[in-house]
């Protein structure tokens, strides 16, 4: 199997940088546009693990990219707590549900996250089928702060003024939300490892909006506890956790400290910076901006090469772009950014 992924994530020596992408199972490939419409809508795909098989291997069929990961969506576990997913044409999630008091965080459902959420470990098993140990399958889930934005705002939001209004007015209530959270979260990715993820990434979407002690209280303690579960439950080492919260650079220091293996880097945090403050504690990944894939080929190159020569010499670094990638890339593109990163990865 090439492990060069996993070696990374534990900072063992590699022949090369390995590469992976976040959304690299998405709306910019033909094929994705083309499985999605068979499958009638984004969550029908989400739930249809022959379906969420075949998205997951599209983009390995194109790239040479050292991981696969699993194709789903960070939502699942609100819905499994019955809050009612759905998904407006262009507008993104909602819940006919949401959370605005703290009697509604008393009056959660008791839920096993391994029973409703059977299907996304169906998926989980079929990929790892499927890869045939040609590369190793990422698990995922969102951290607990980013759910508890969605649960209260009833979707995405510009400002969260009503997820931070919850924070600020119902401390108490918001502490047992992101309880209820992490311990399901804990166990989503529990169940995730049992059925075949080879690692896990937990995507603090939300986490850069907060205040630094808010940061540290409502939404870096939560992970901390579900990296620390992980652990408690037996998972063993060889099971890296990645932790990435978006707009997170100013909180490196804290977030290596959680006992995760990986911190993944946004596009605003200097990679070279990073790796000072950071050190050998963890590993490192990103974090080049996705837009850069709009650019022309030799942009891109030179931008690869330039993350590559400021992380430096020796293990410890996947590369990544700083978030997700974005649906009007051209693919061609991607060919050319994947290549890259081997290329001069291989020369270092």
């Amino acid at each position: 199997m090439n492990d060069r992924f996993l070696r990374a994530l534990l900072k063992q020596p590699v022949d090369r940088t390995p590469v992976w992408m976040m959304r690299q199972a998405g709306r910019y490939l033909p094929e994705y546009r083309a499985t999605r419409k068979q499958a009638g809508s984004f969550l029908d795909l989400c739930k249809n693990p022959e379906l969420a098989c075949e998205v997951t291997m599209q983009p390995l069929r194109r790239y040479d990219f050292d991981a696969a990961i699993l194709f789903s969506d960070i939502l699942t576990i609100p819905d499994a707590f019955g809050q009612g997913l759905y998904f407006e044409e262009g507008e993104g999630p909602r819940f006919r549900k949401v959370i605005r008091t703290p009697a509604d965080v008393e009056s959660l459902p008791e839920v096993s996250m391994t029973r409703e959420l059977s299907y996304v470990y169906a998926a989980v098993a079929r990929i790892r089928e499927e890869l045939a140990g040609k590369v190793p399958l990422i698990g995922f889930s969102g951290s607990p702060w980013t759910l508890a934005t969605y649960m209260i705002e009833g979707g995405g939001s510009k400002d969260f003024r009503i997820a931070k209004q919850f924070l600020y007015n119902h401390p108490e209530a918001m502490h047992l939300l992101l309880g209820r959270l992490a311990d399901a979260v804990t166990e989503y990715l529990s169940a995730q490892i049992e059925a075949g993820a080879q690692a896990v990434q937990i995507f603090d979407t939300w986490g850069g909006i907060l205040t630094p002690p808010a940061y540290r209280e409502y939404s870096l303690h939560y992970m901390q506890r579900i990296v620390e579960g992980l652990k408690q439950e037996g998972k063993p080492d060889s099971v890296p956790v990645i932790l990435f919260t978006k707009n997170g650079g100013q909180w490196l220091e804290a977030i290596a400290d959680t006992g995760c293996h990986a911190v993944g880097l946004d596009w605003t945090t200097d990679i070279q910076g990073a790796r000072a403050r950071v050190g050998d504690k963890v590993a490192l990944q990103g974090n080049m901006d996705p837009s850069i894939l709009y650019a022309q080929p030799e942009v891109i190159r030179a931008e690869v090469q330039r993350i590559l020569r400021d992380y430096g010499p020796g293990p410890g670094h996947v590369f990544n772009l700083g978030h997700g990638i974005t649906p009007g890339v051209d693919p061609e593109h991607v060919a050319v950014f994947v290549q890259a990163v081997h290329e001069f990865s291989t020369a270092e």
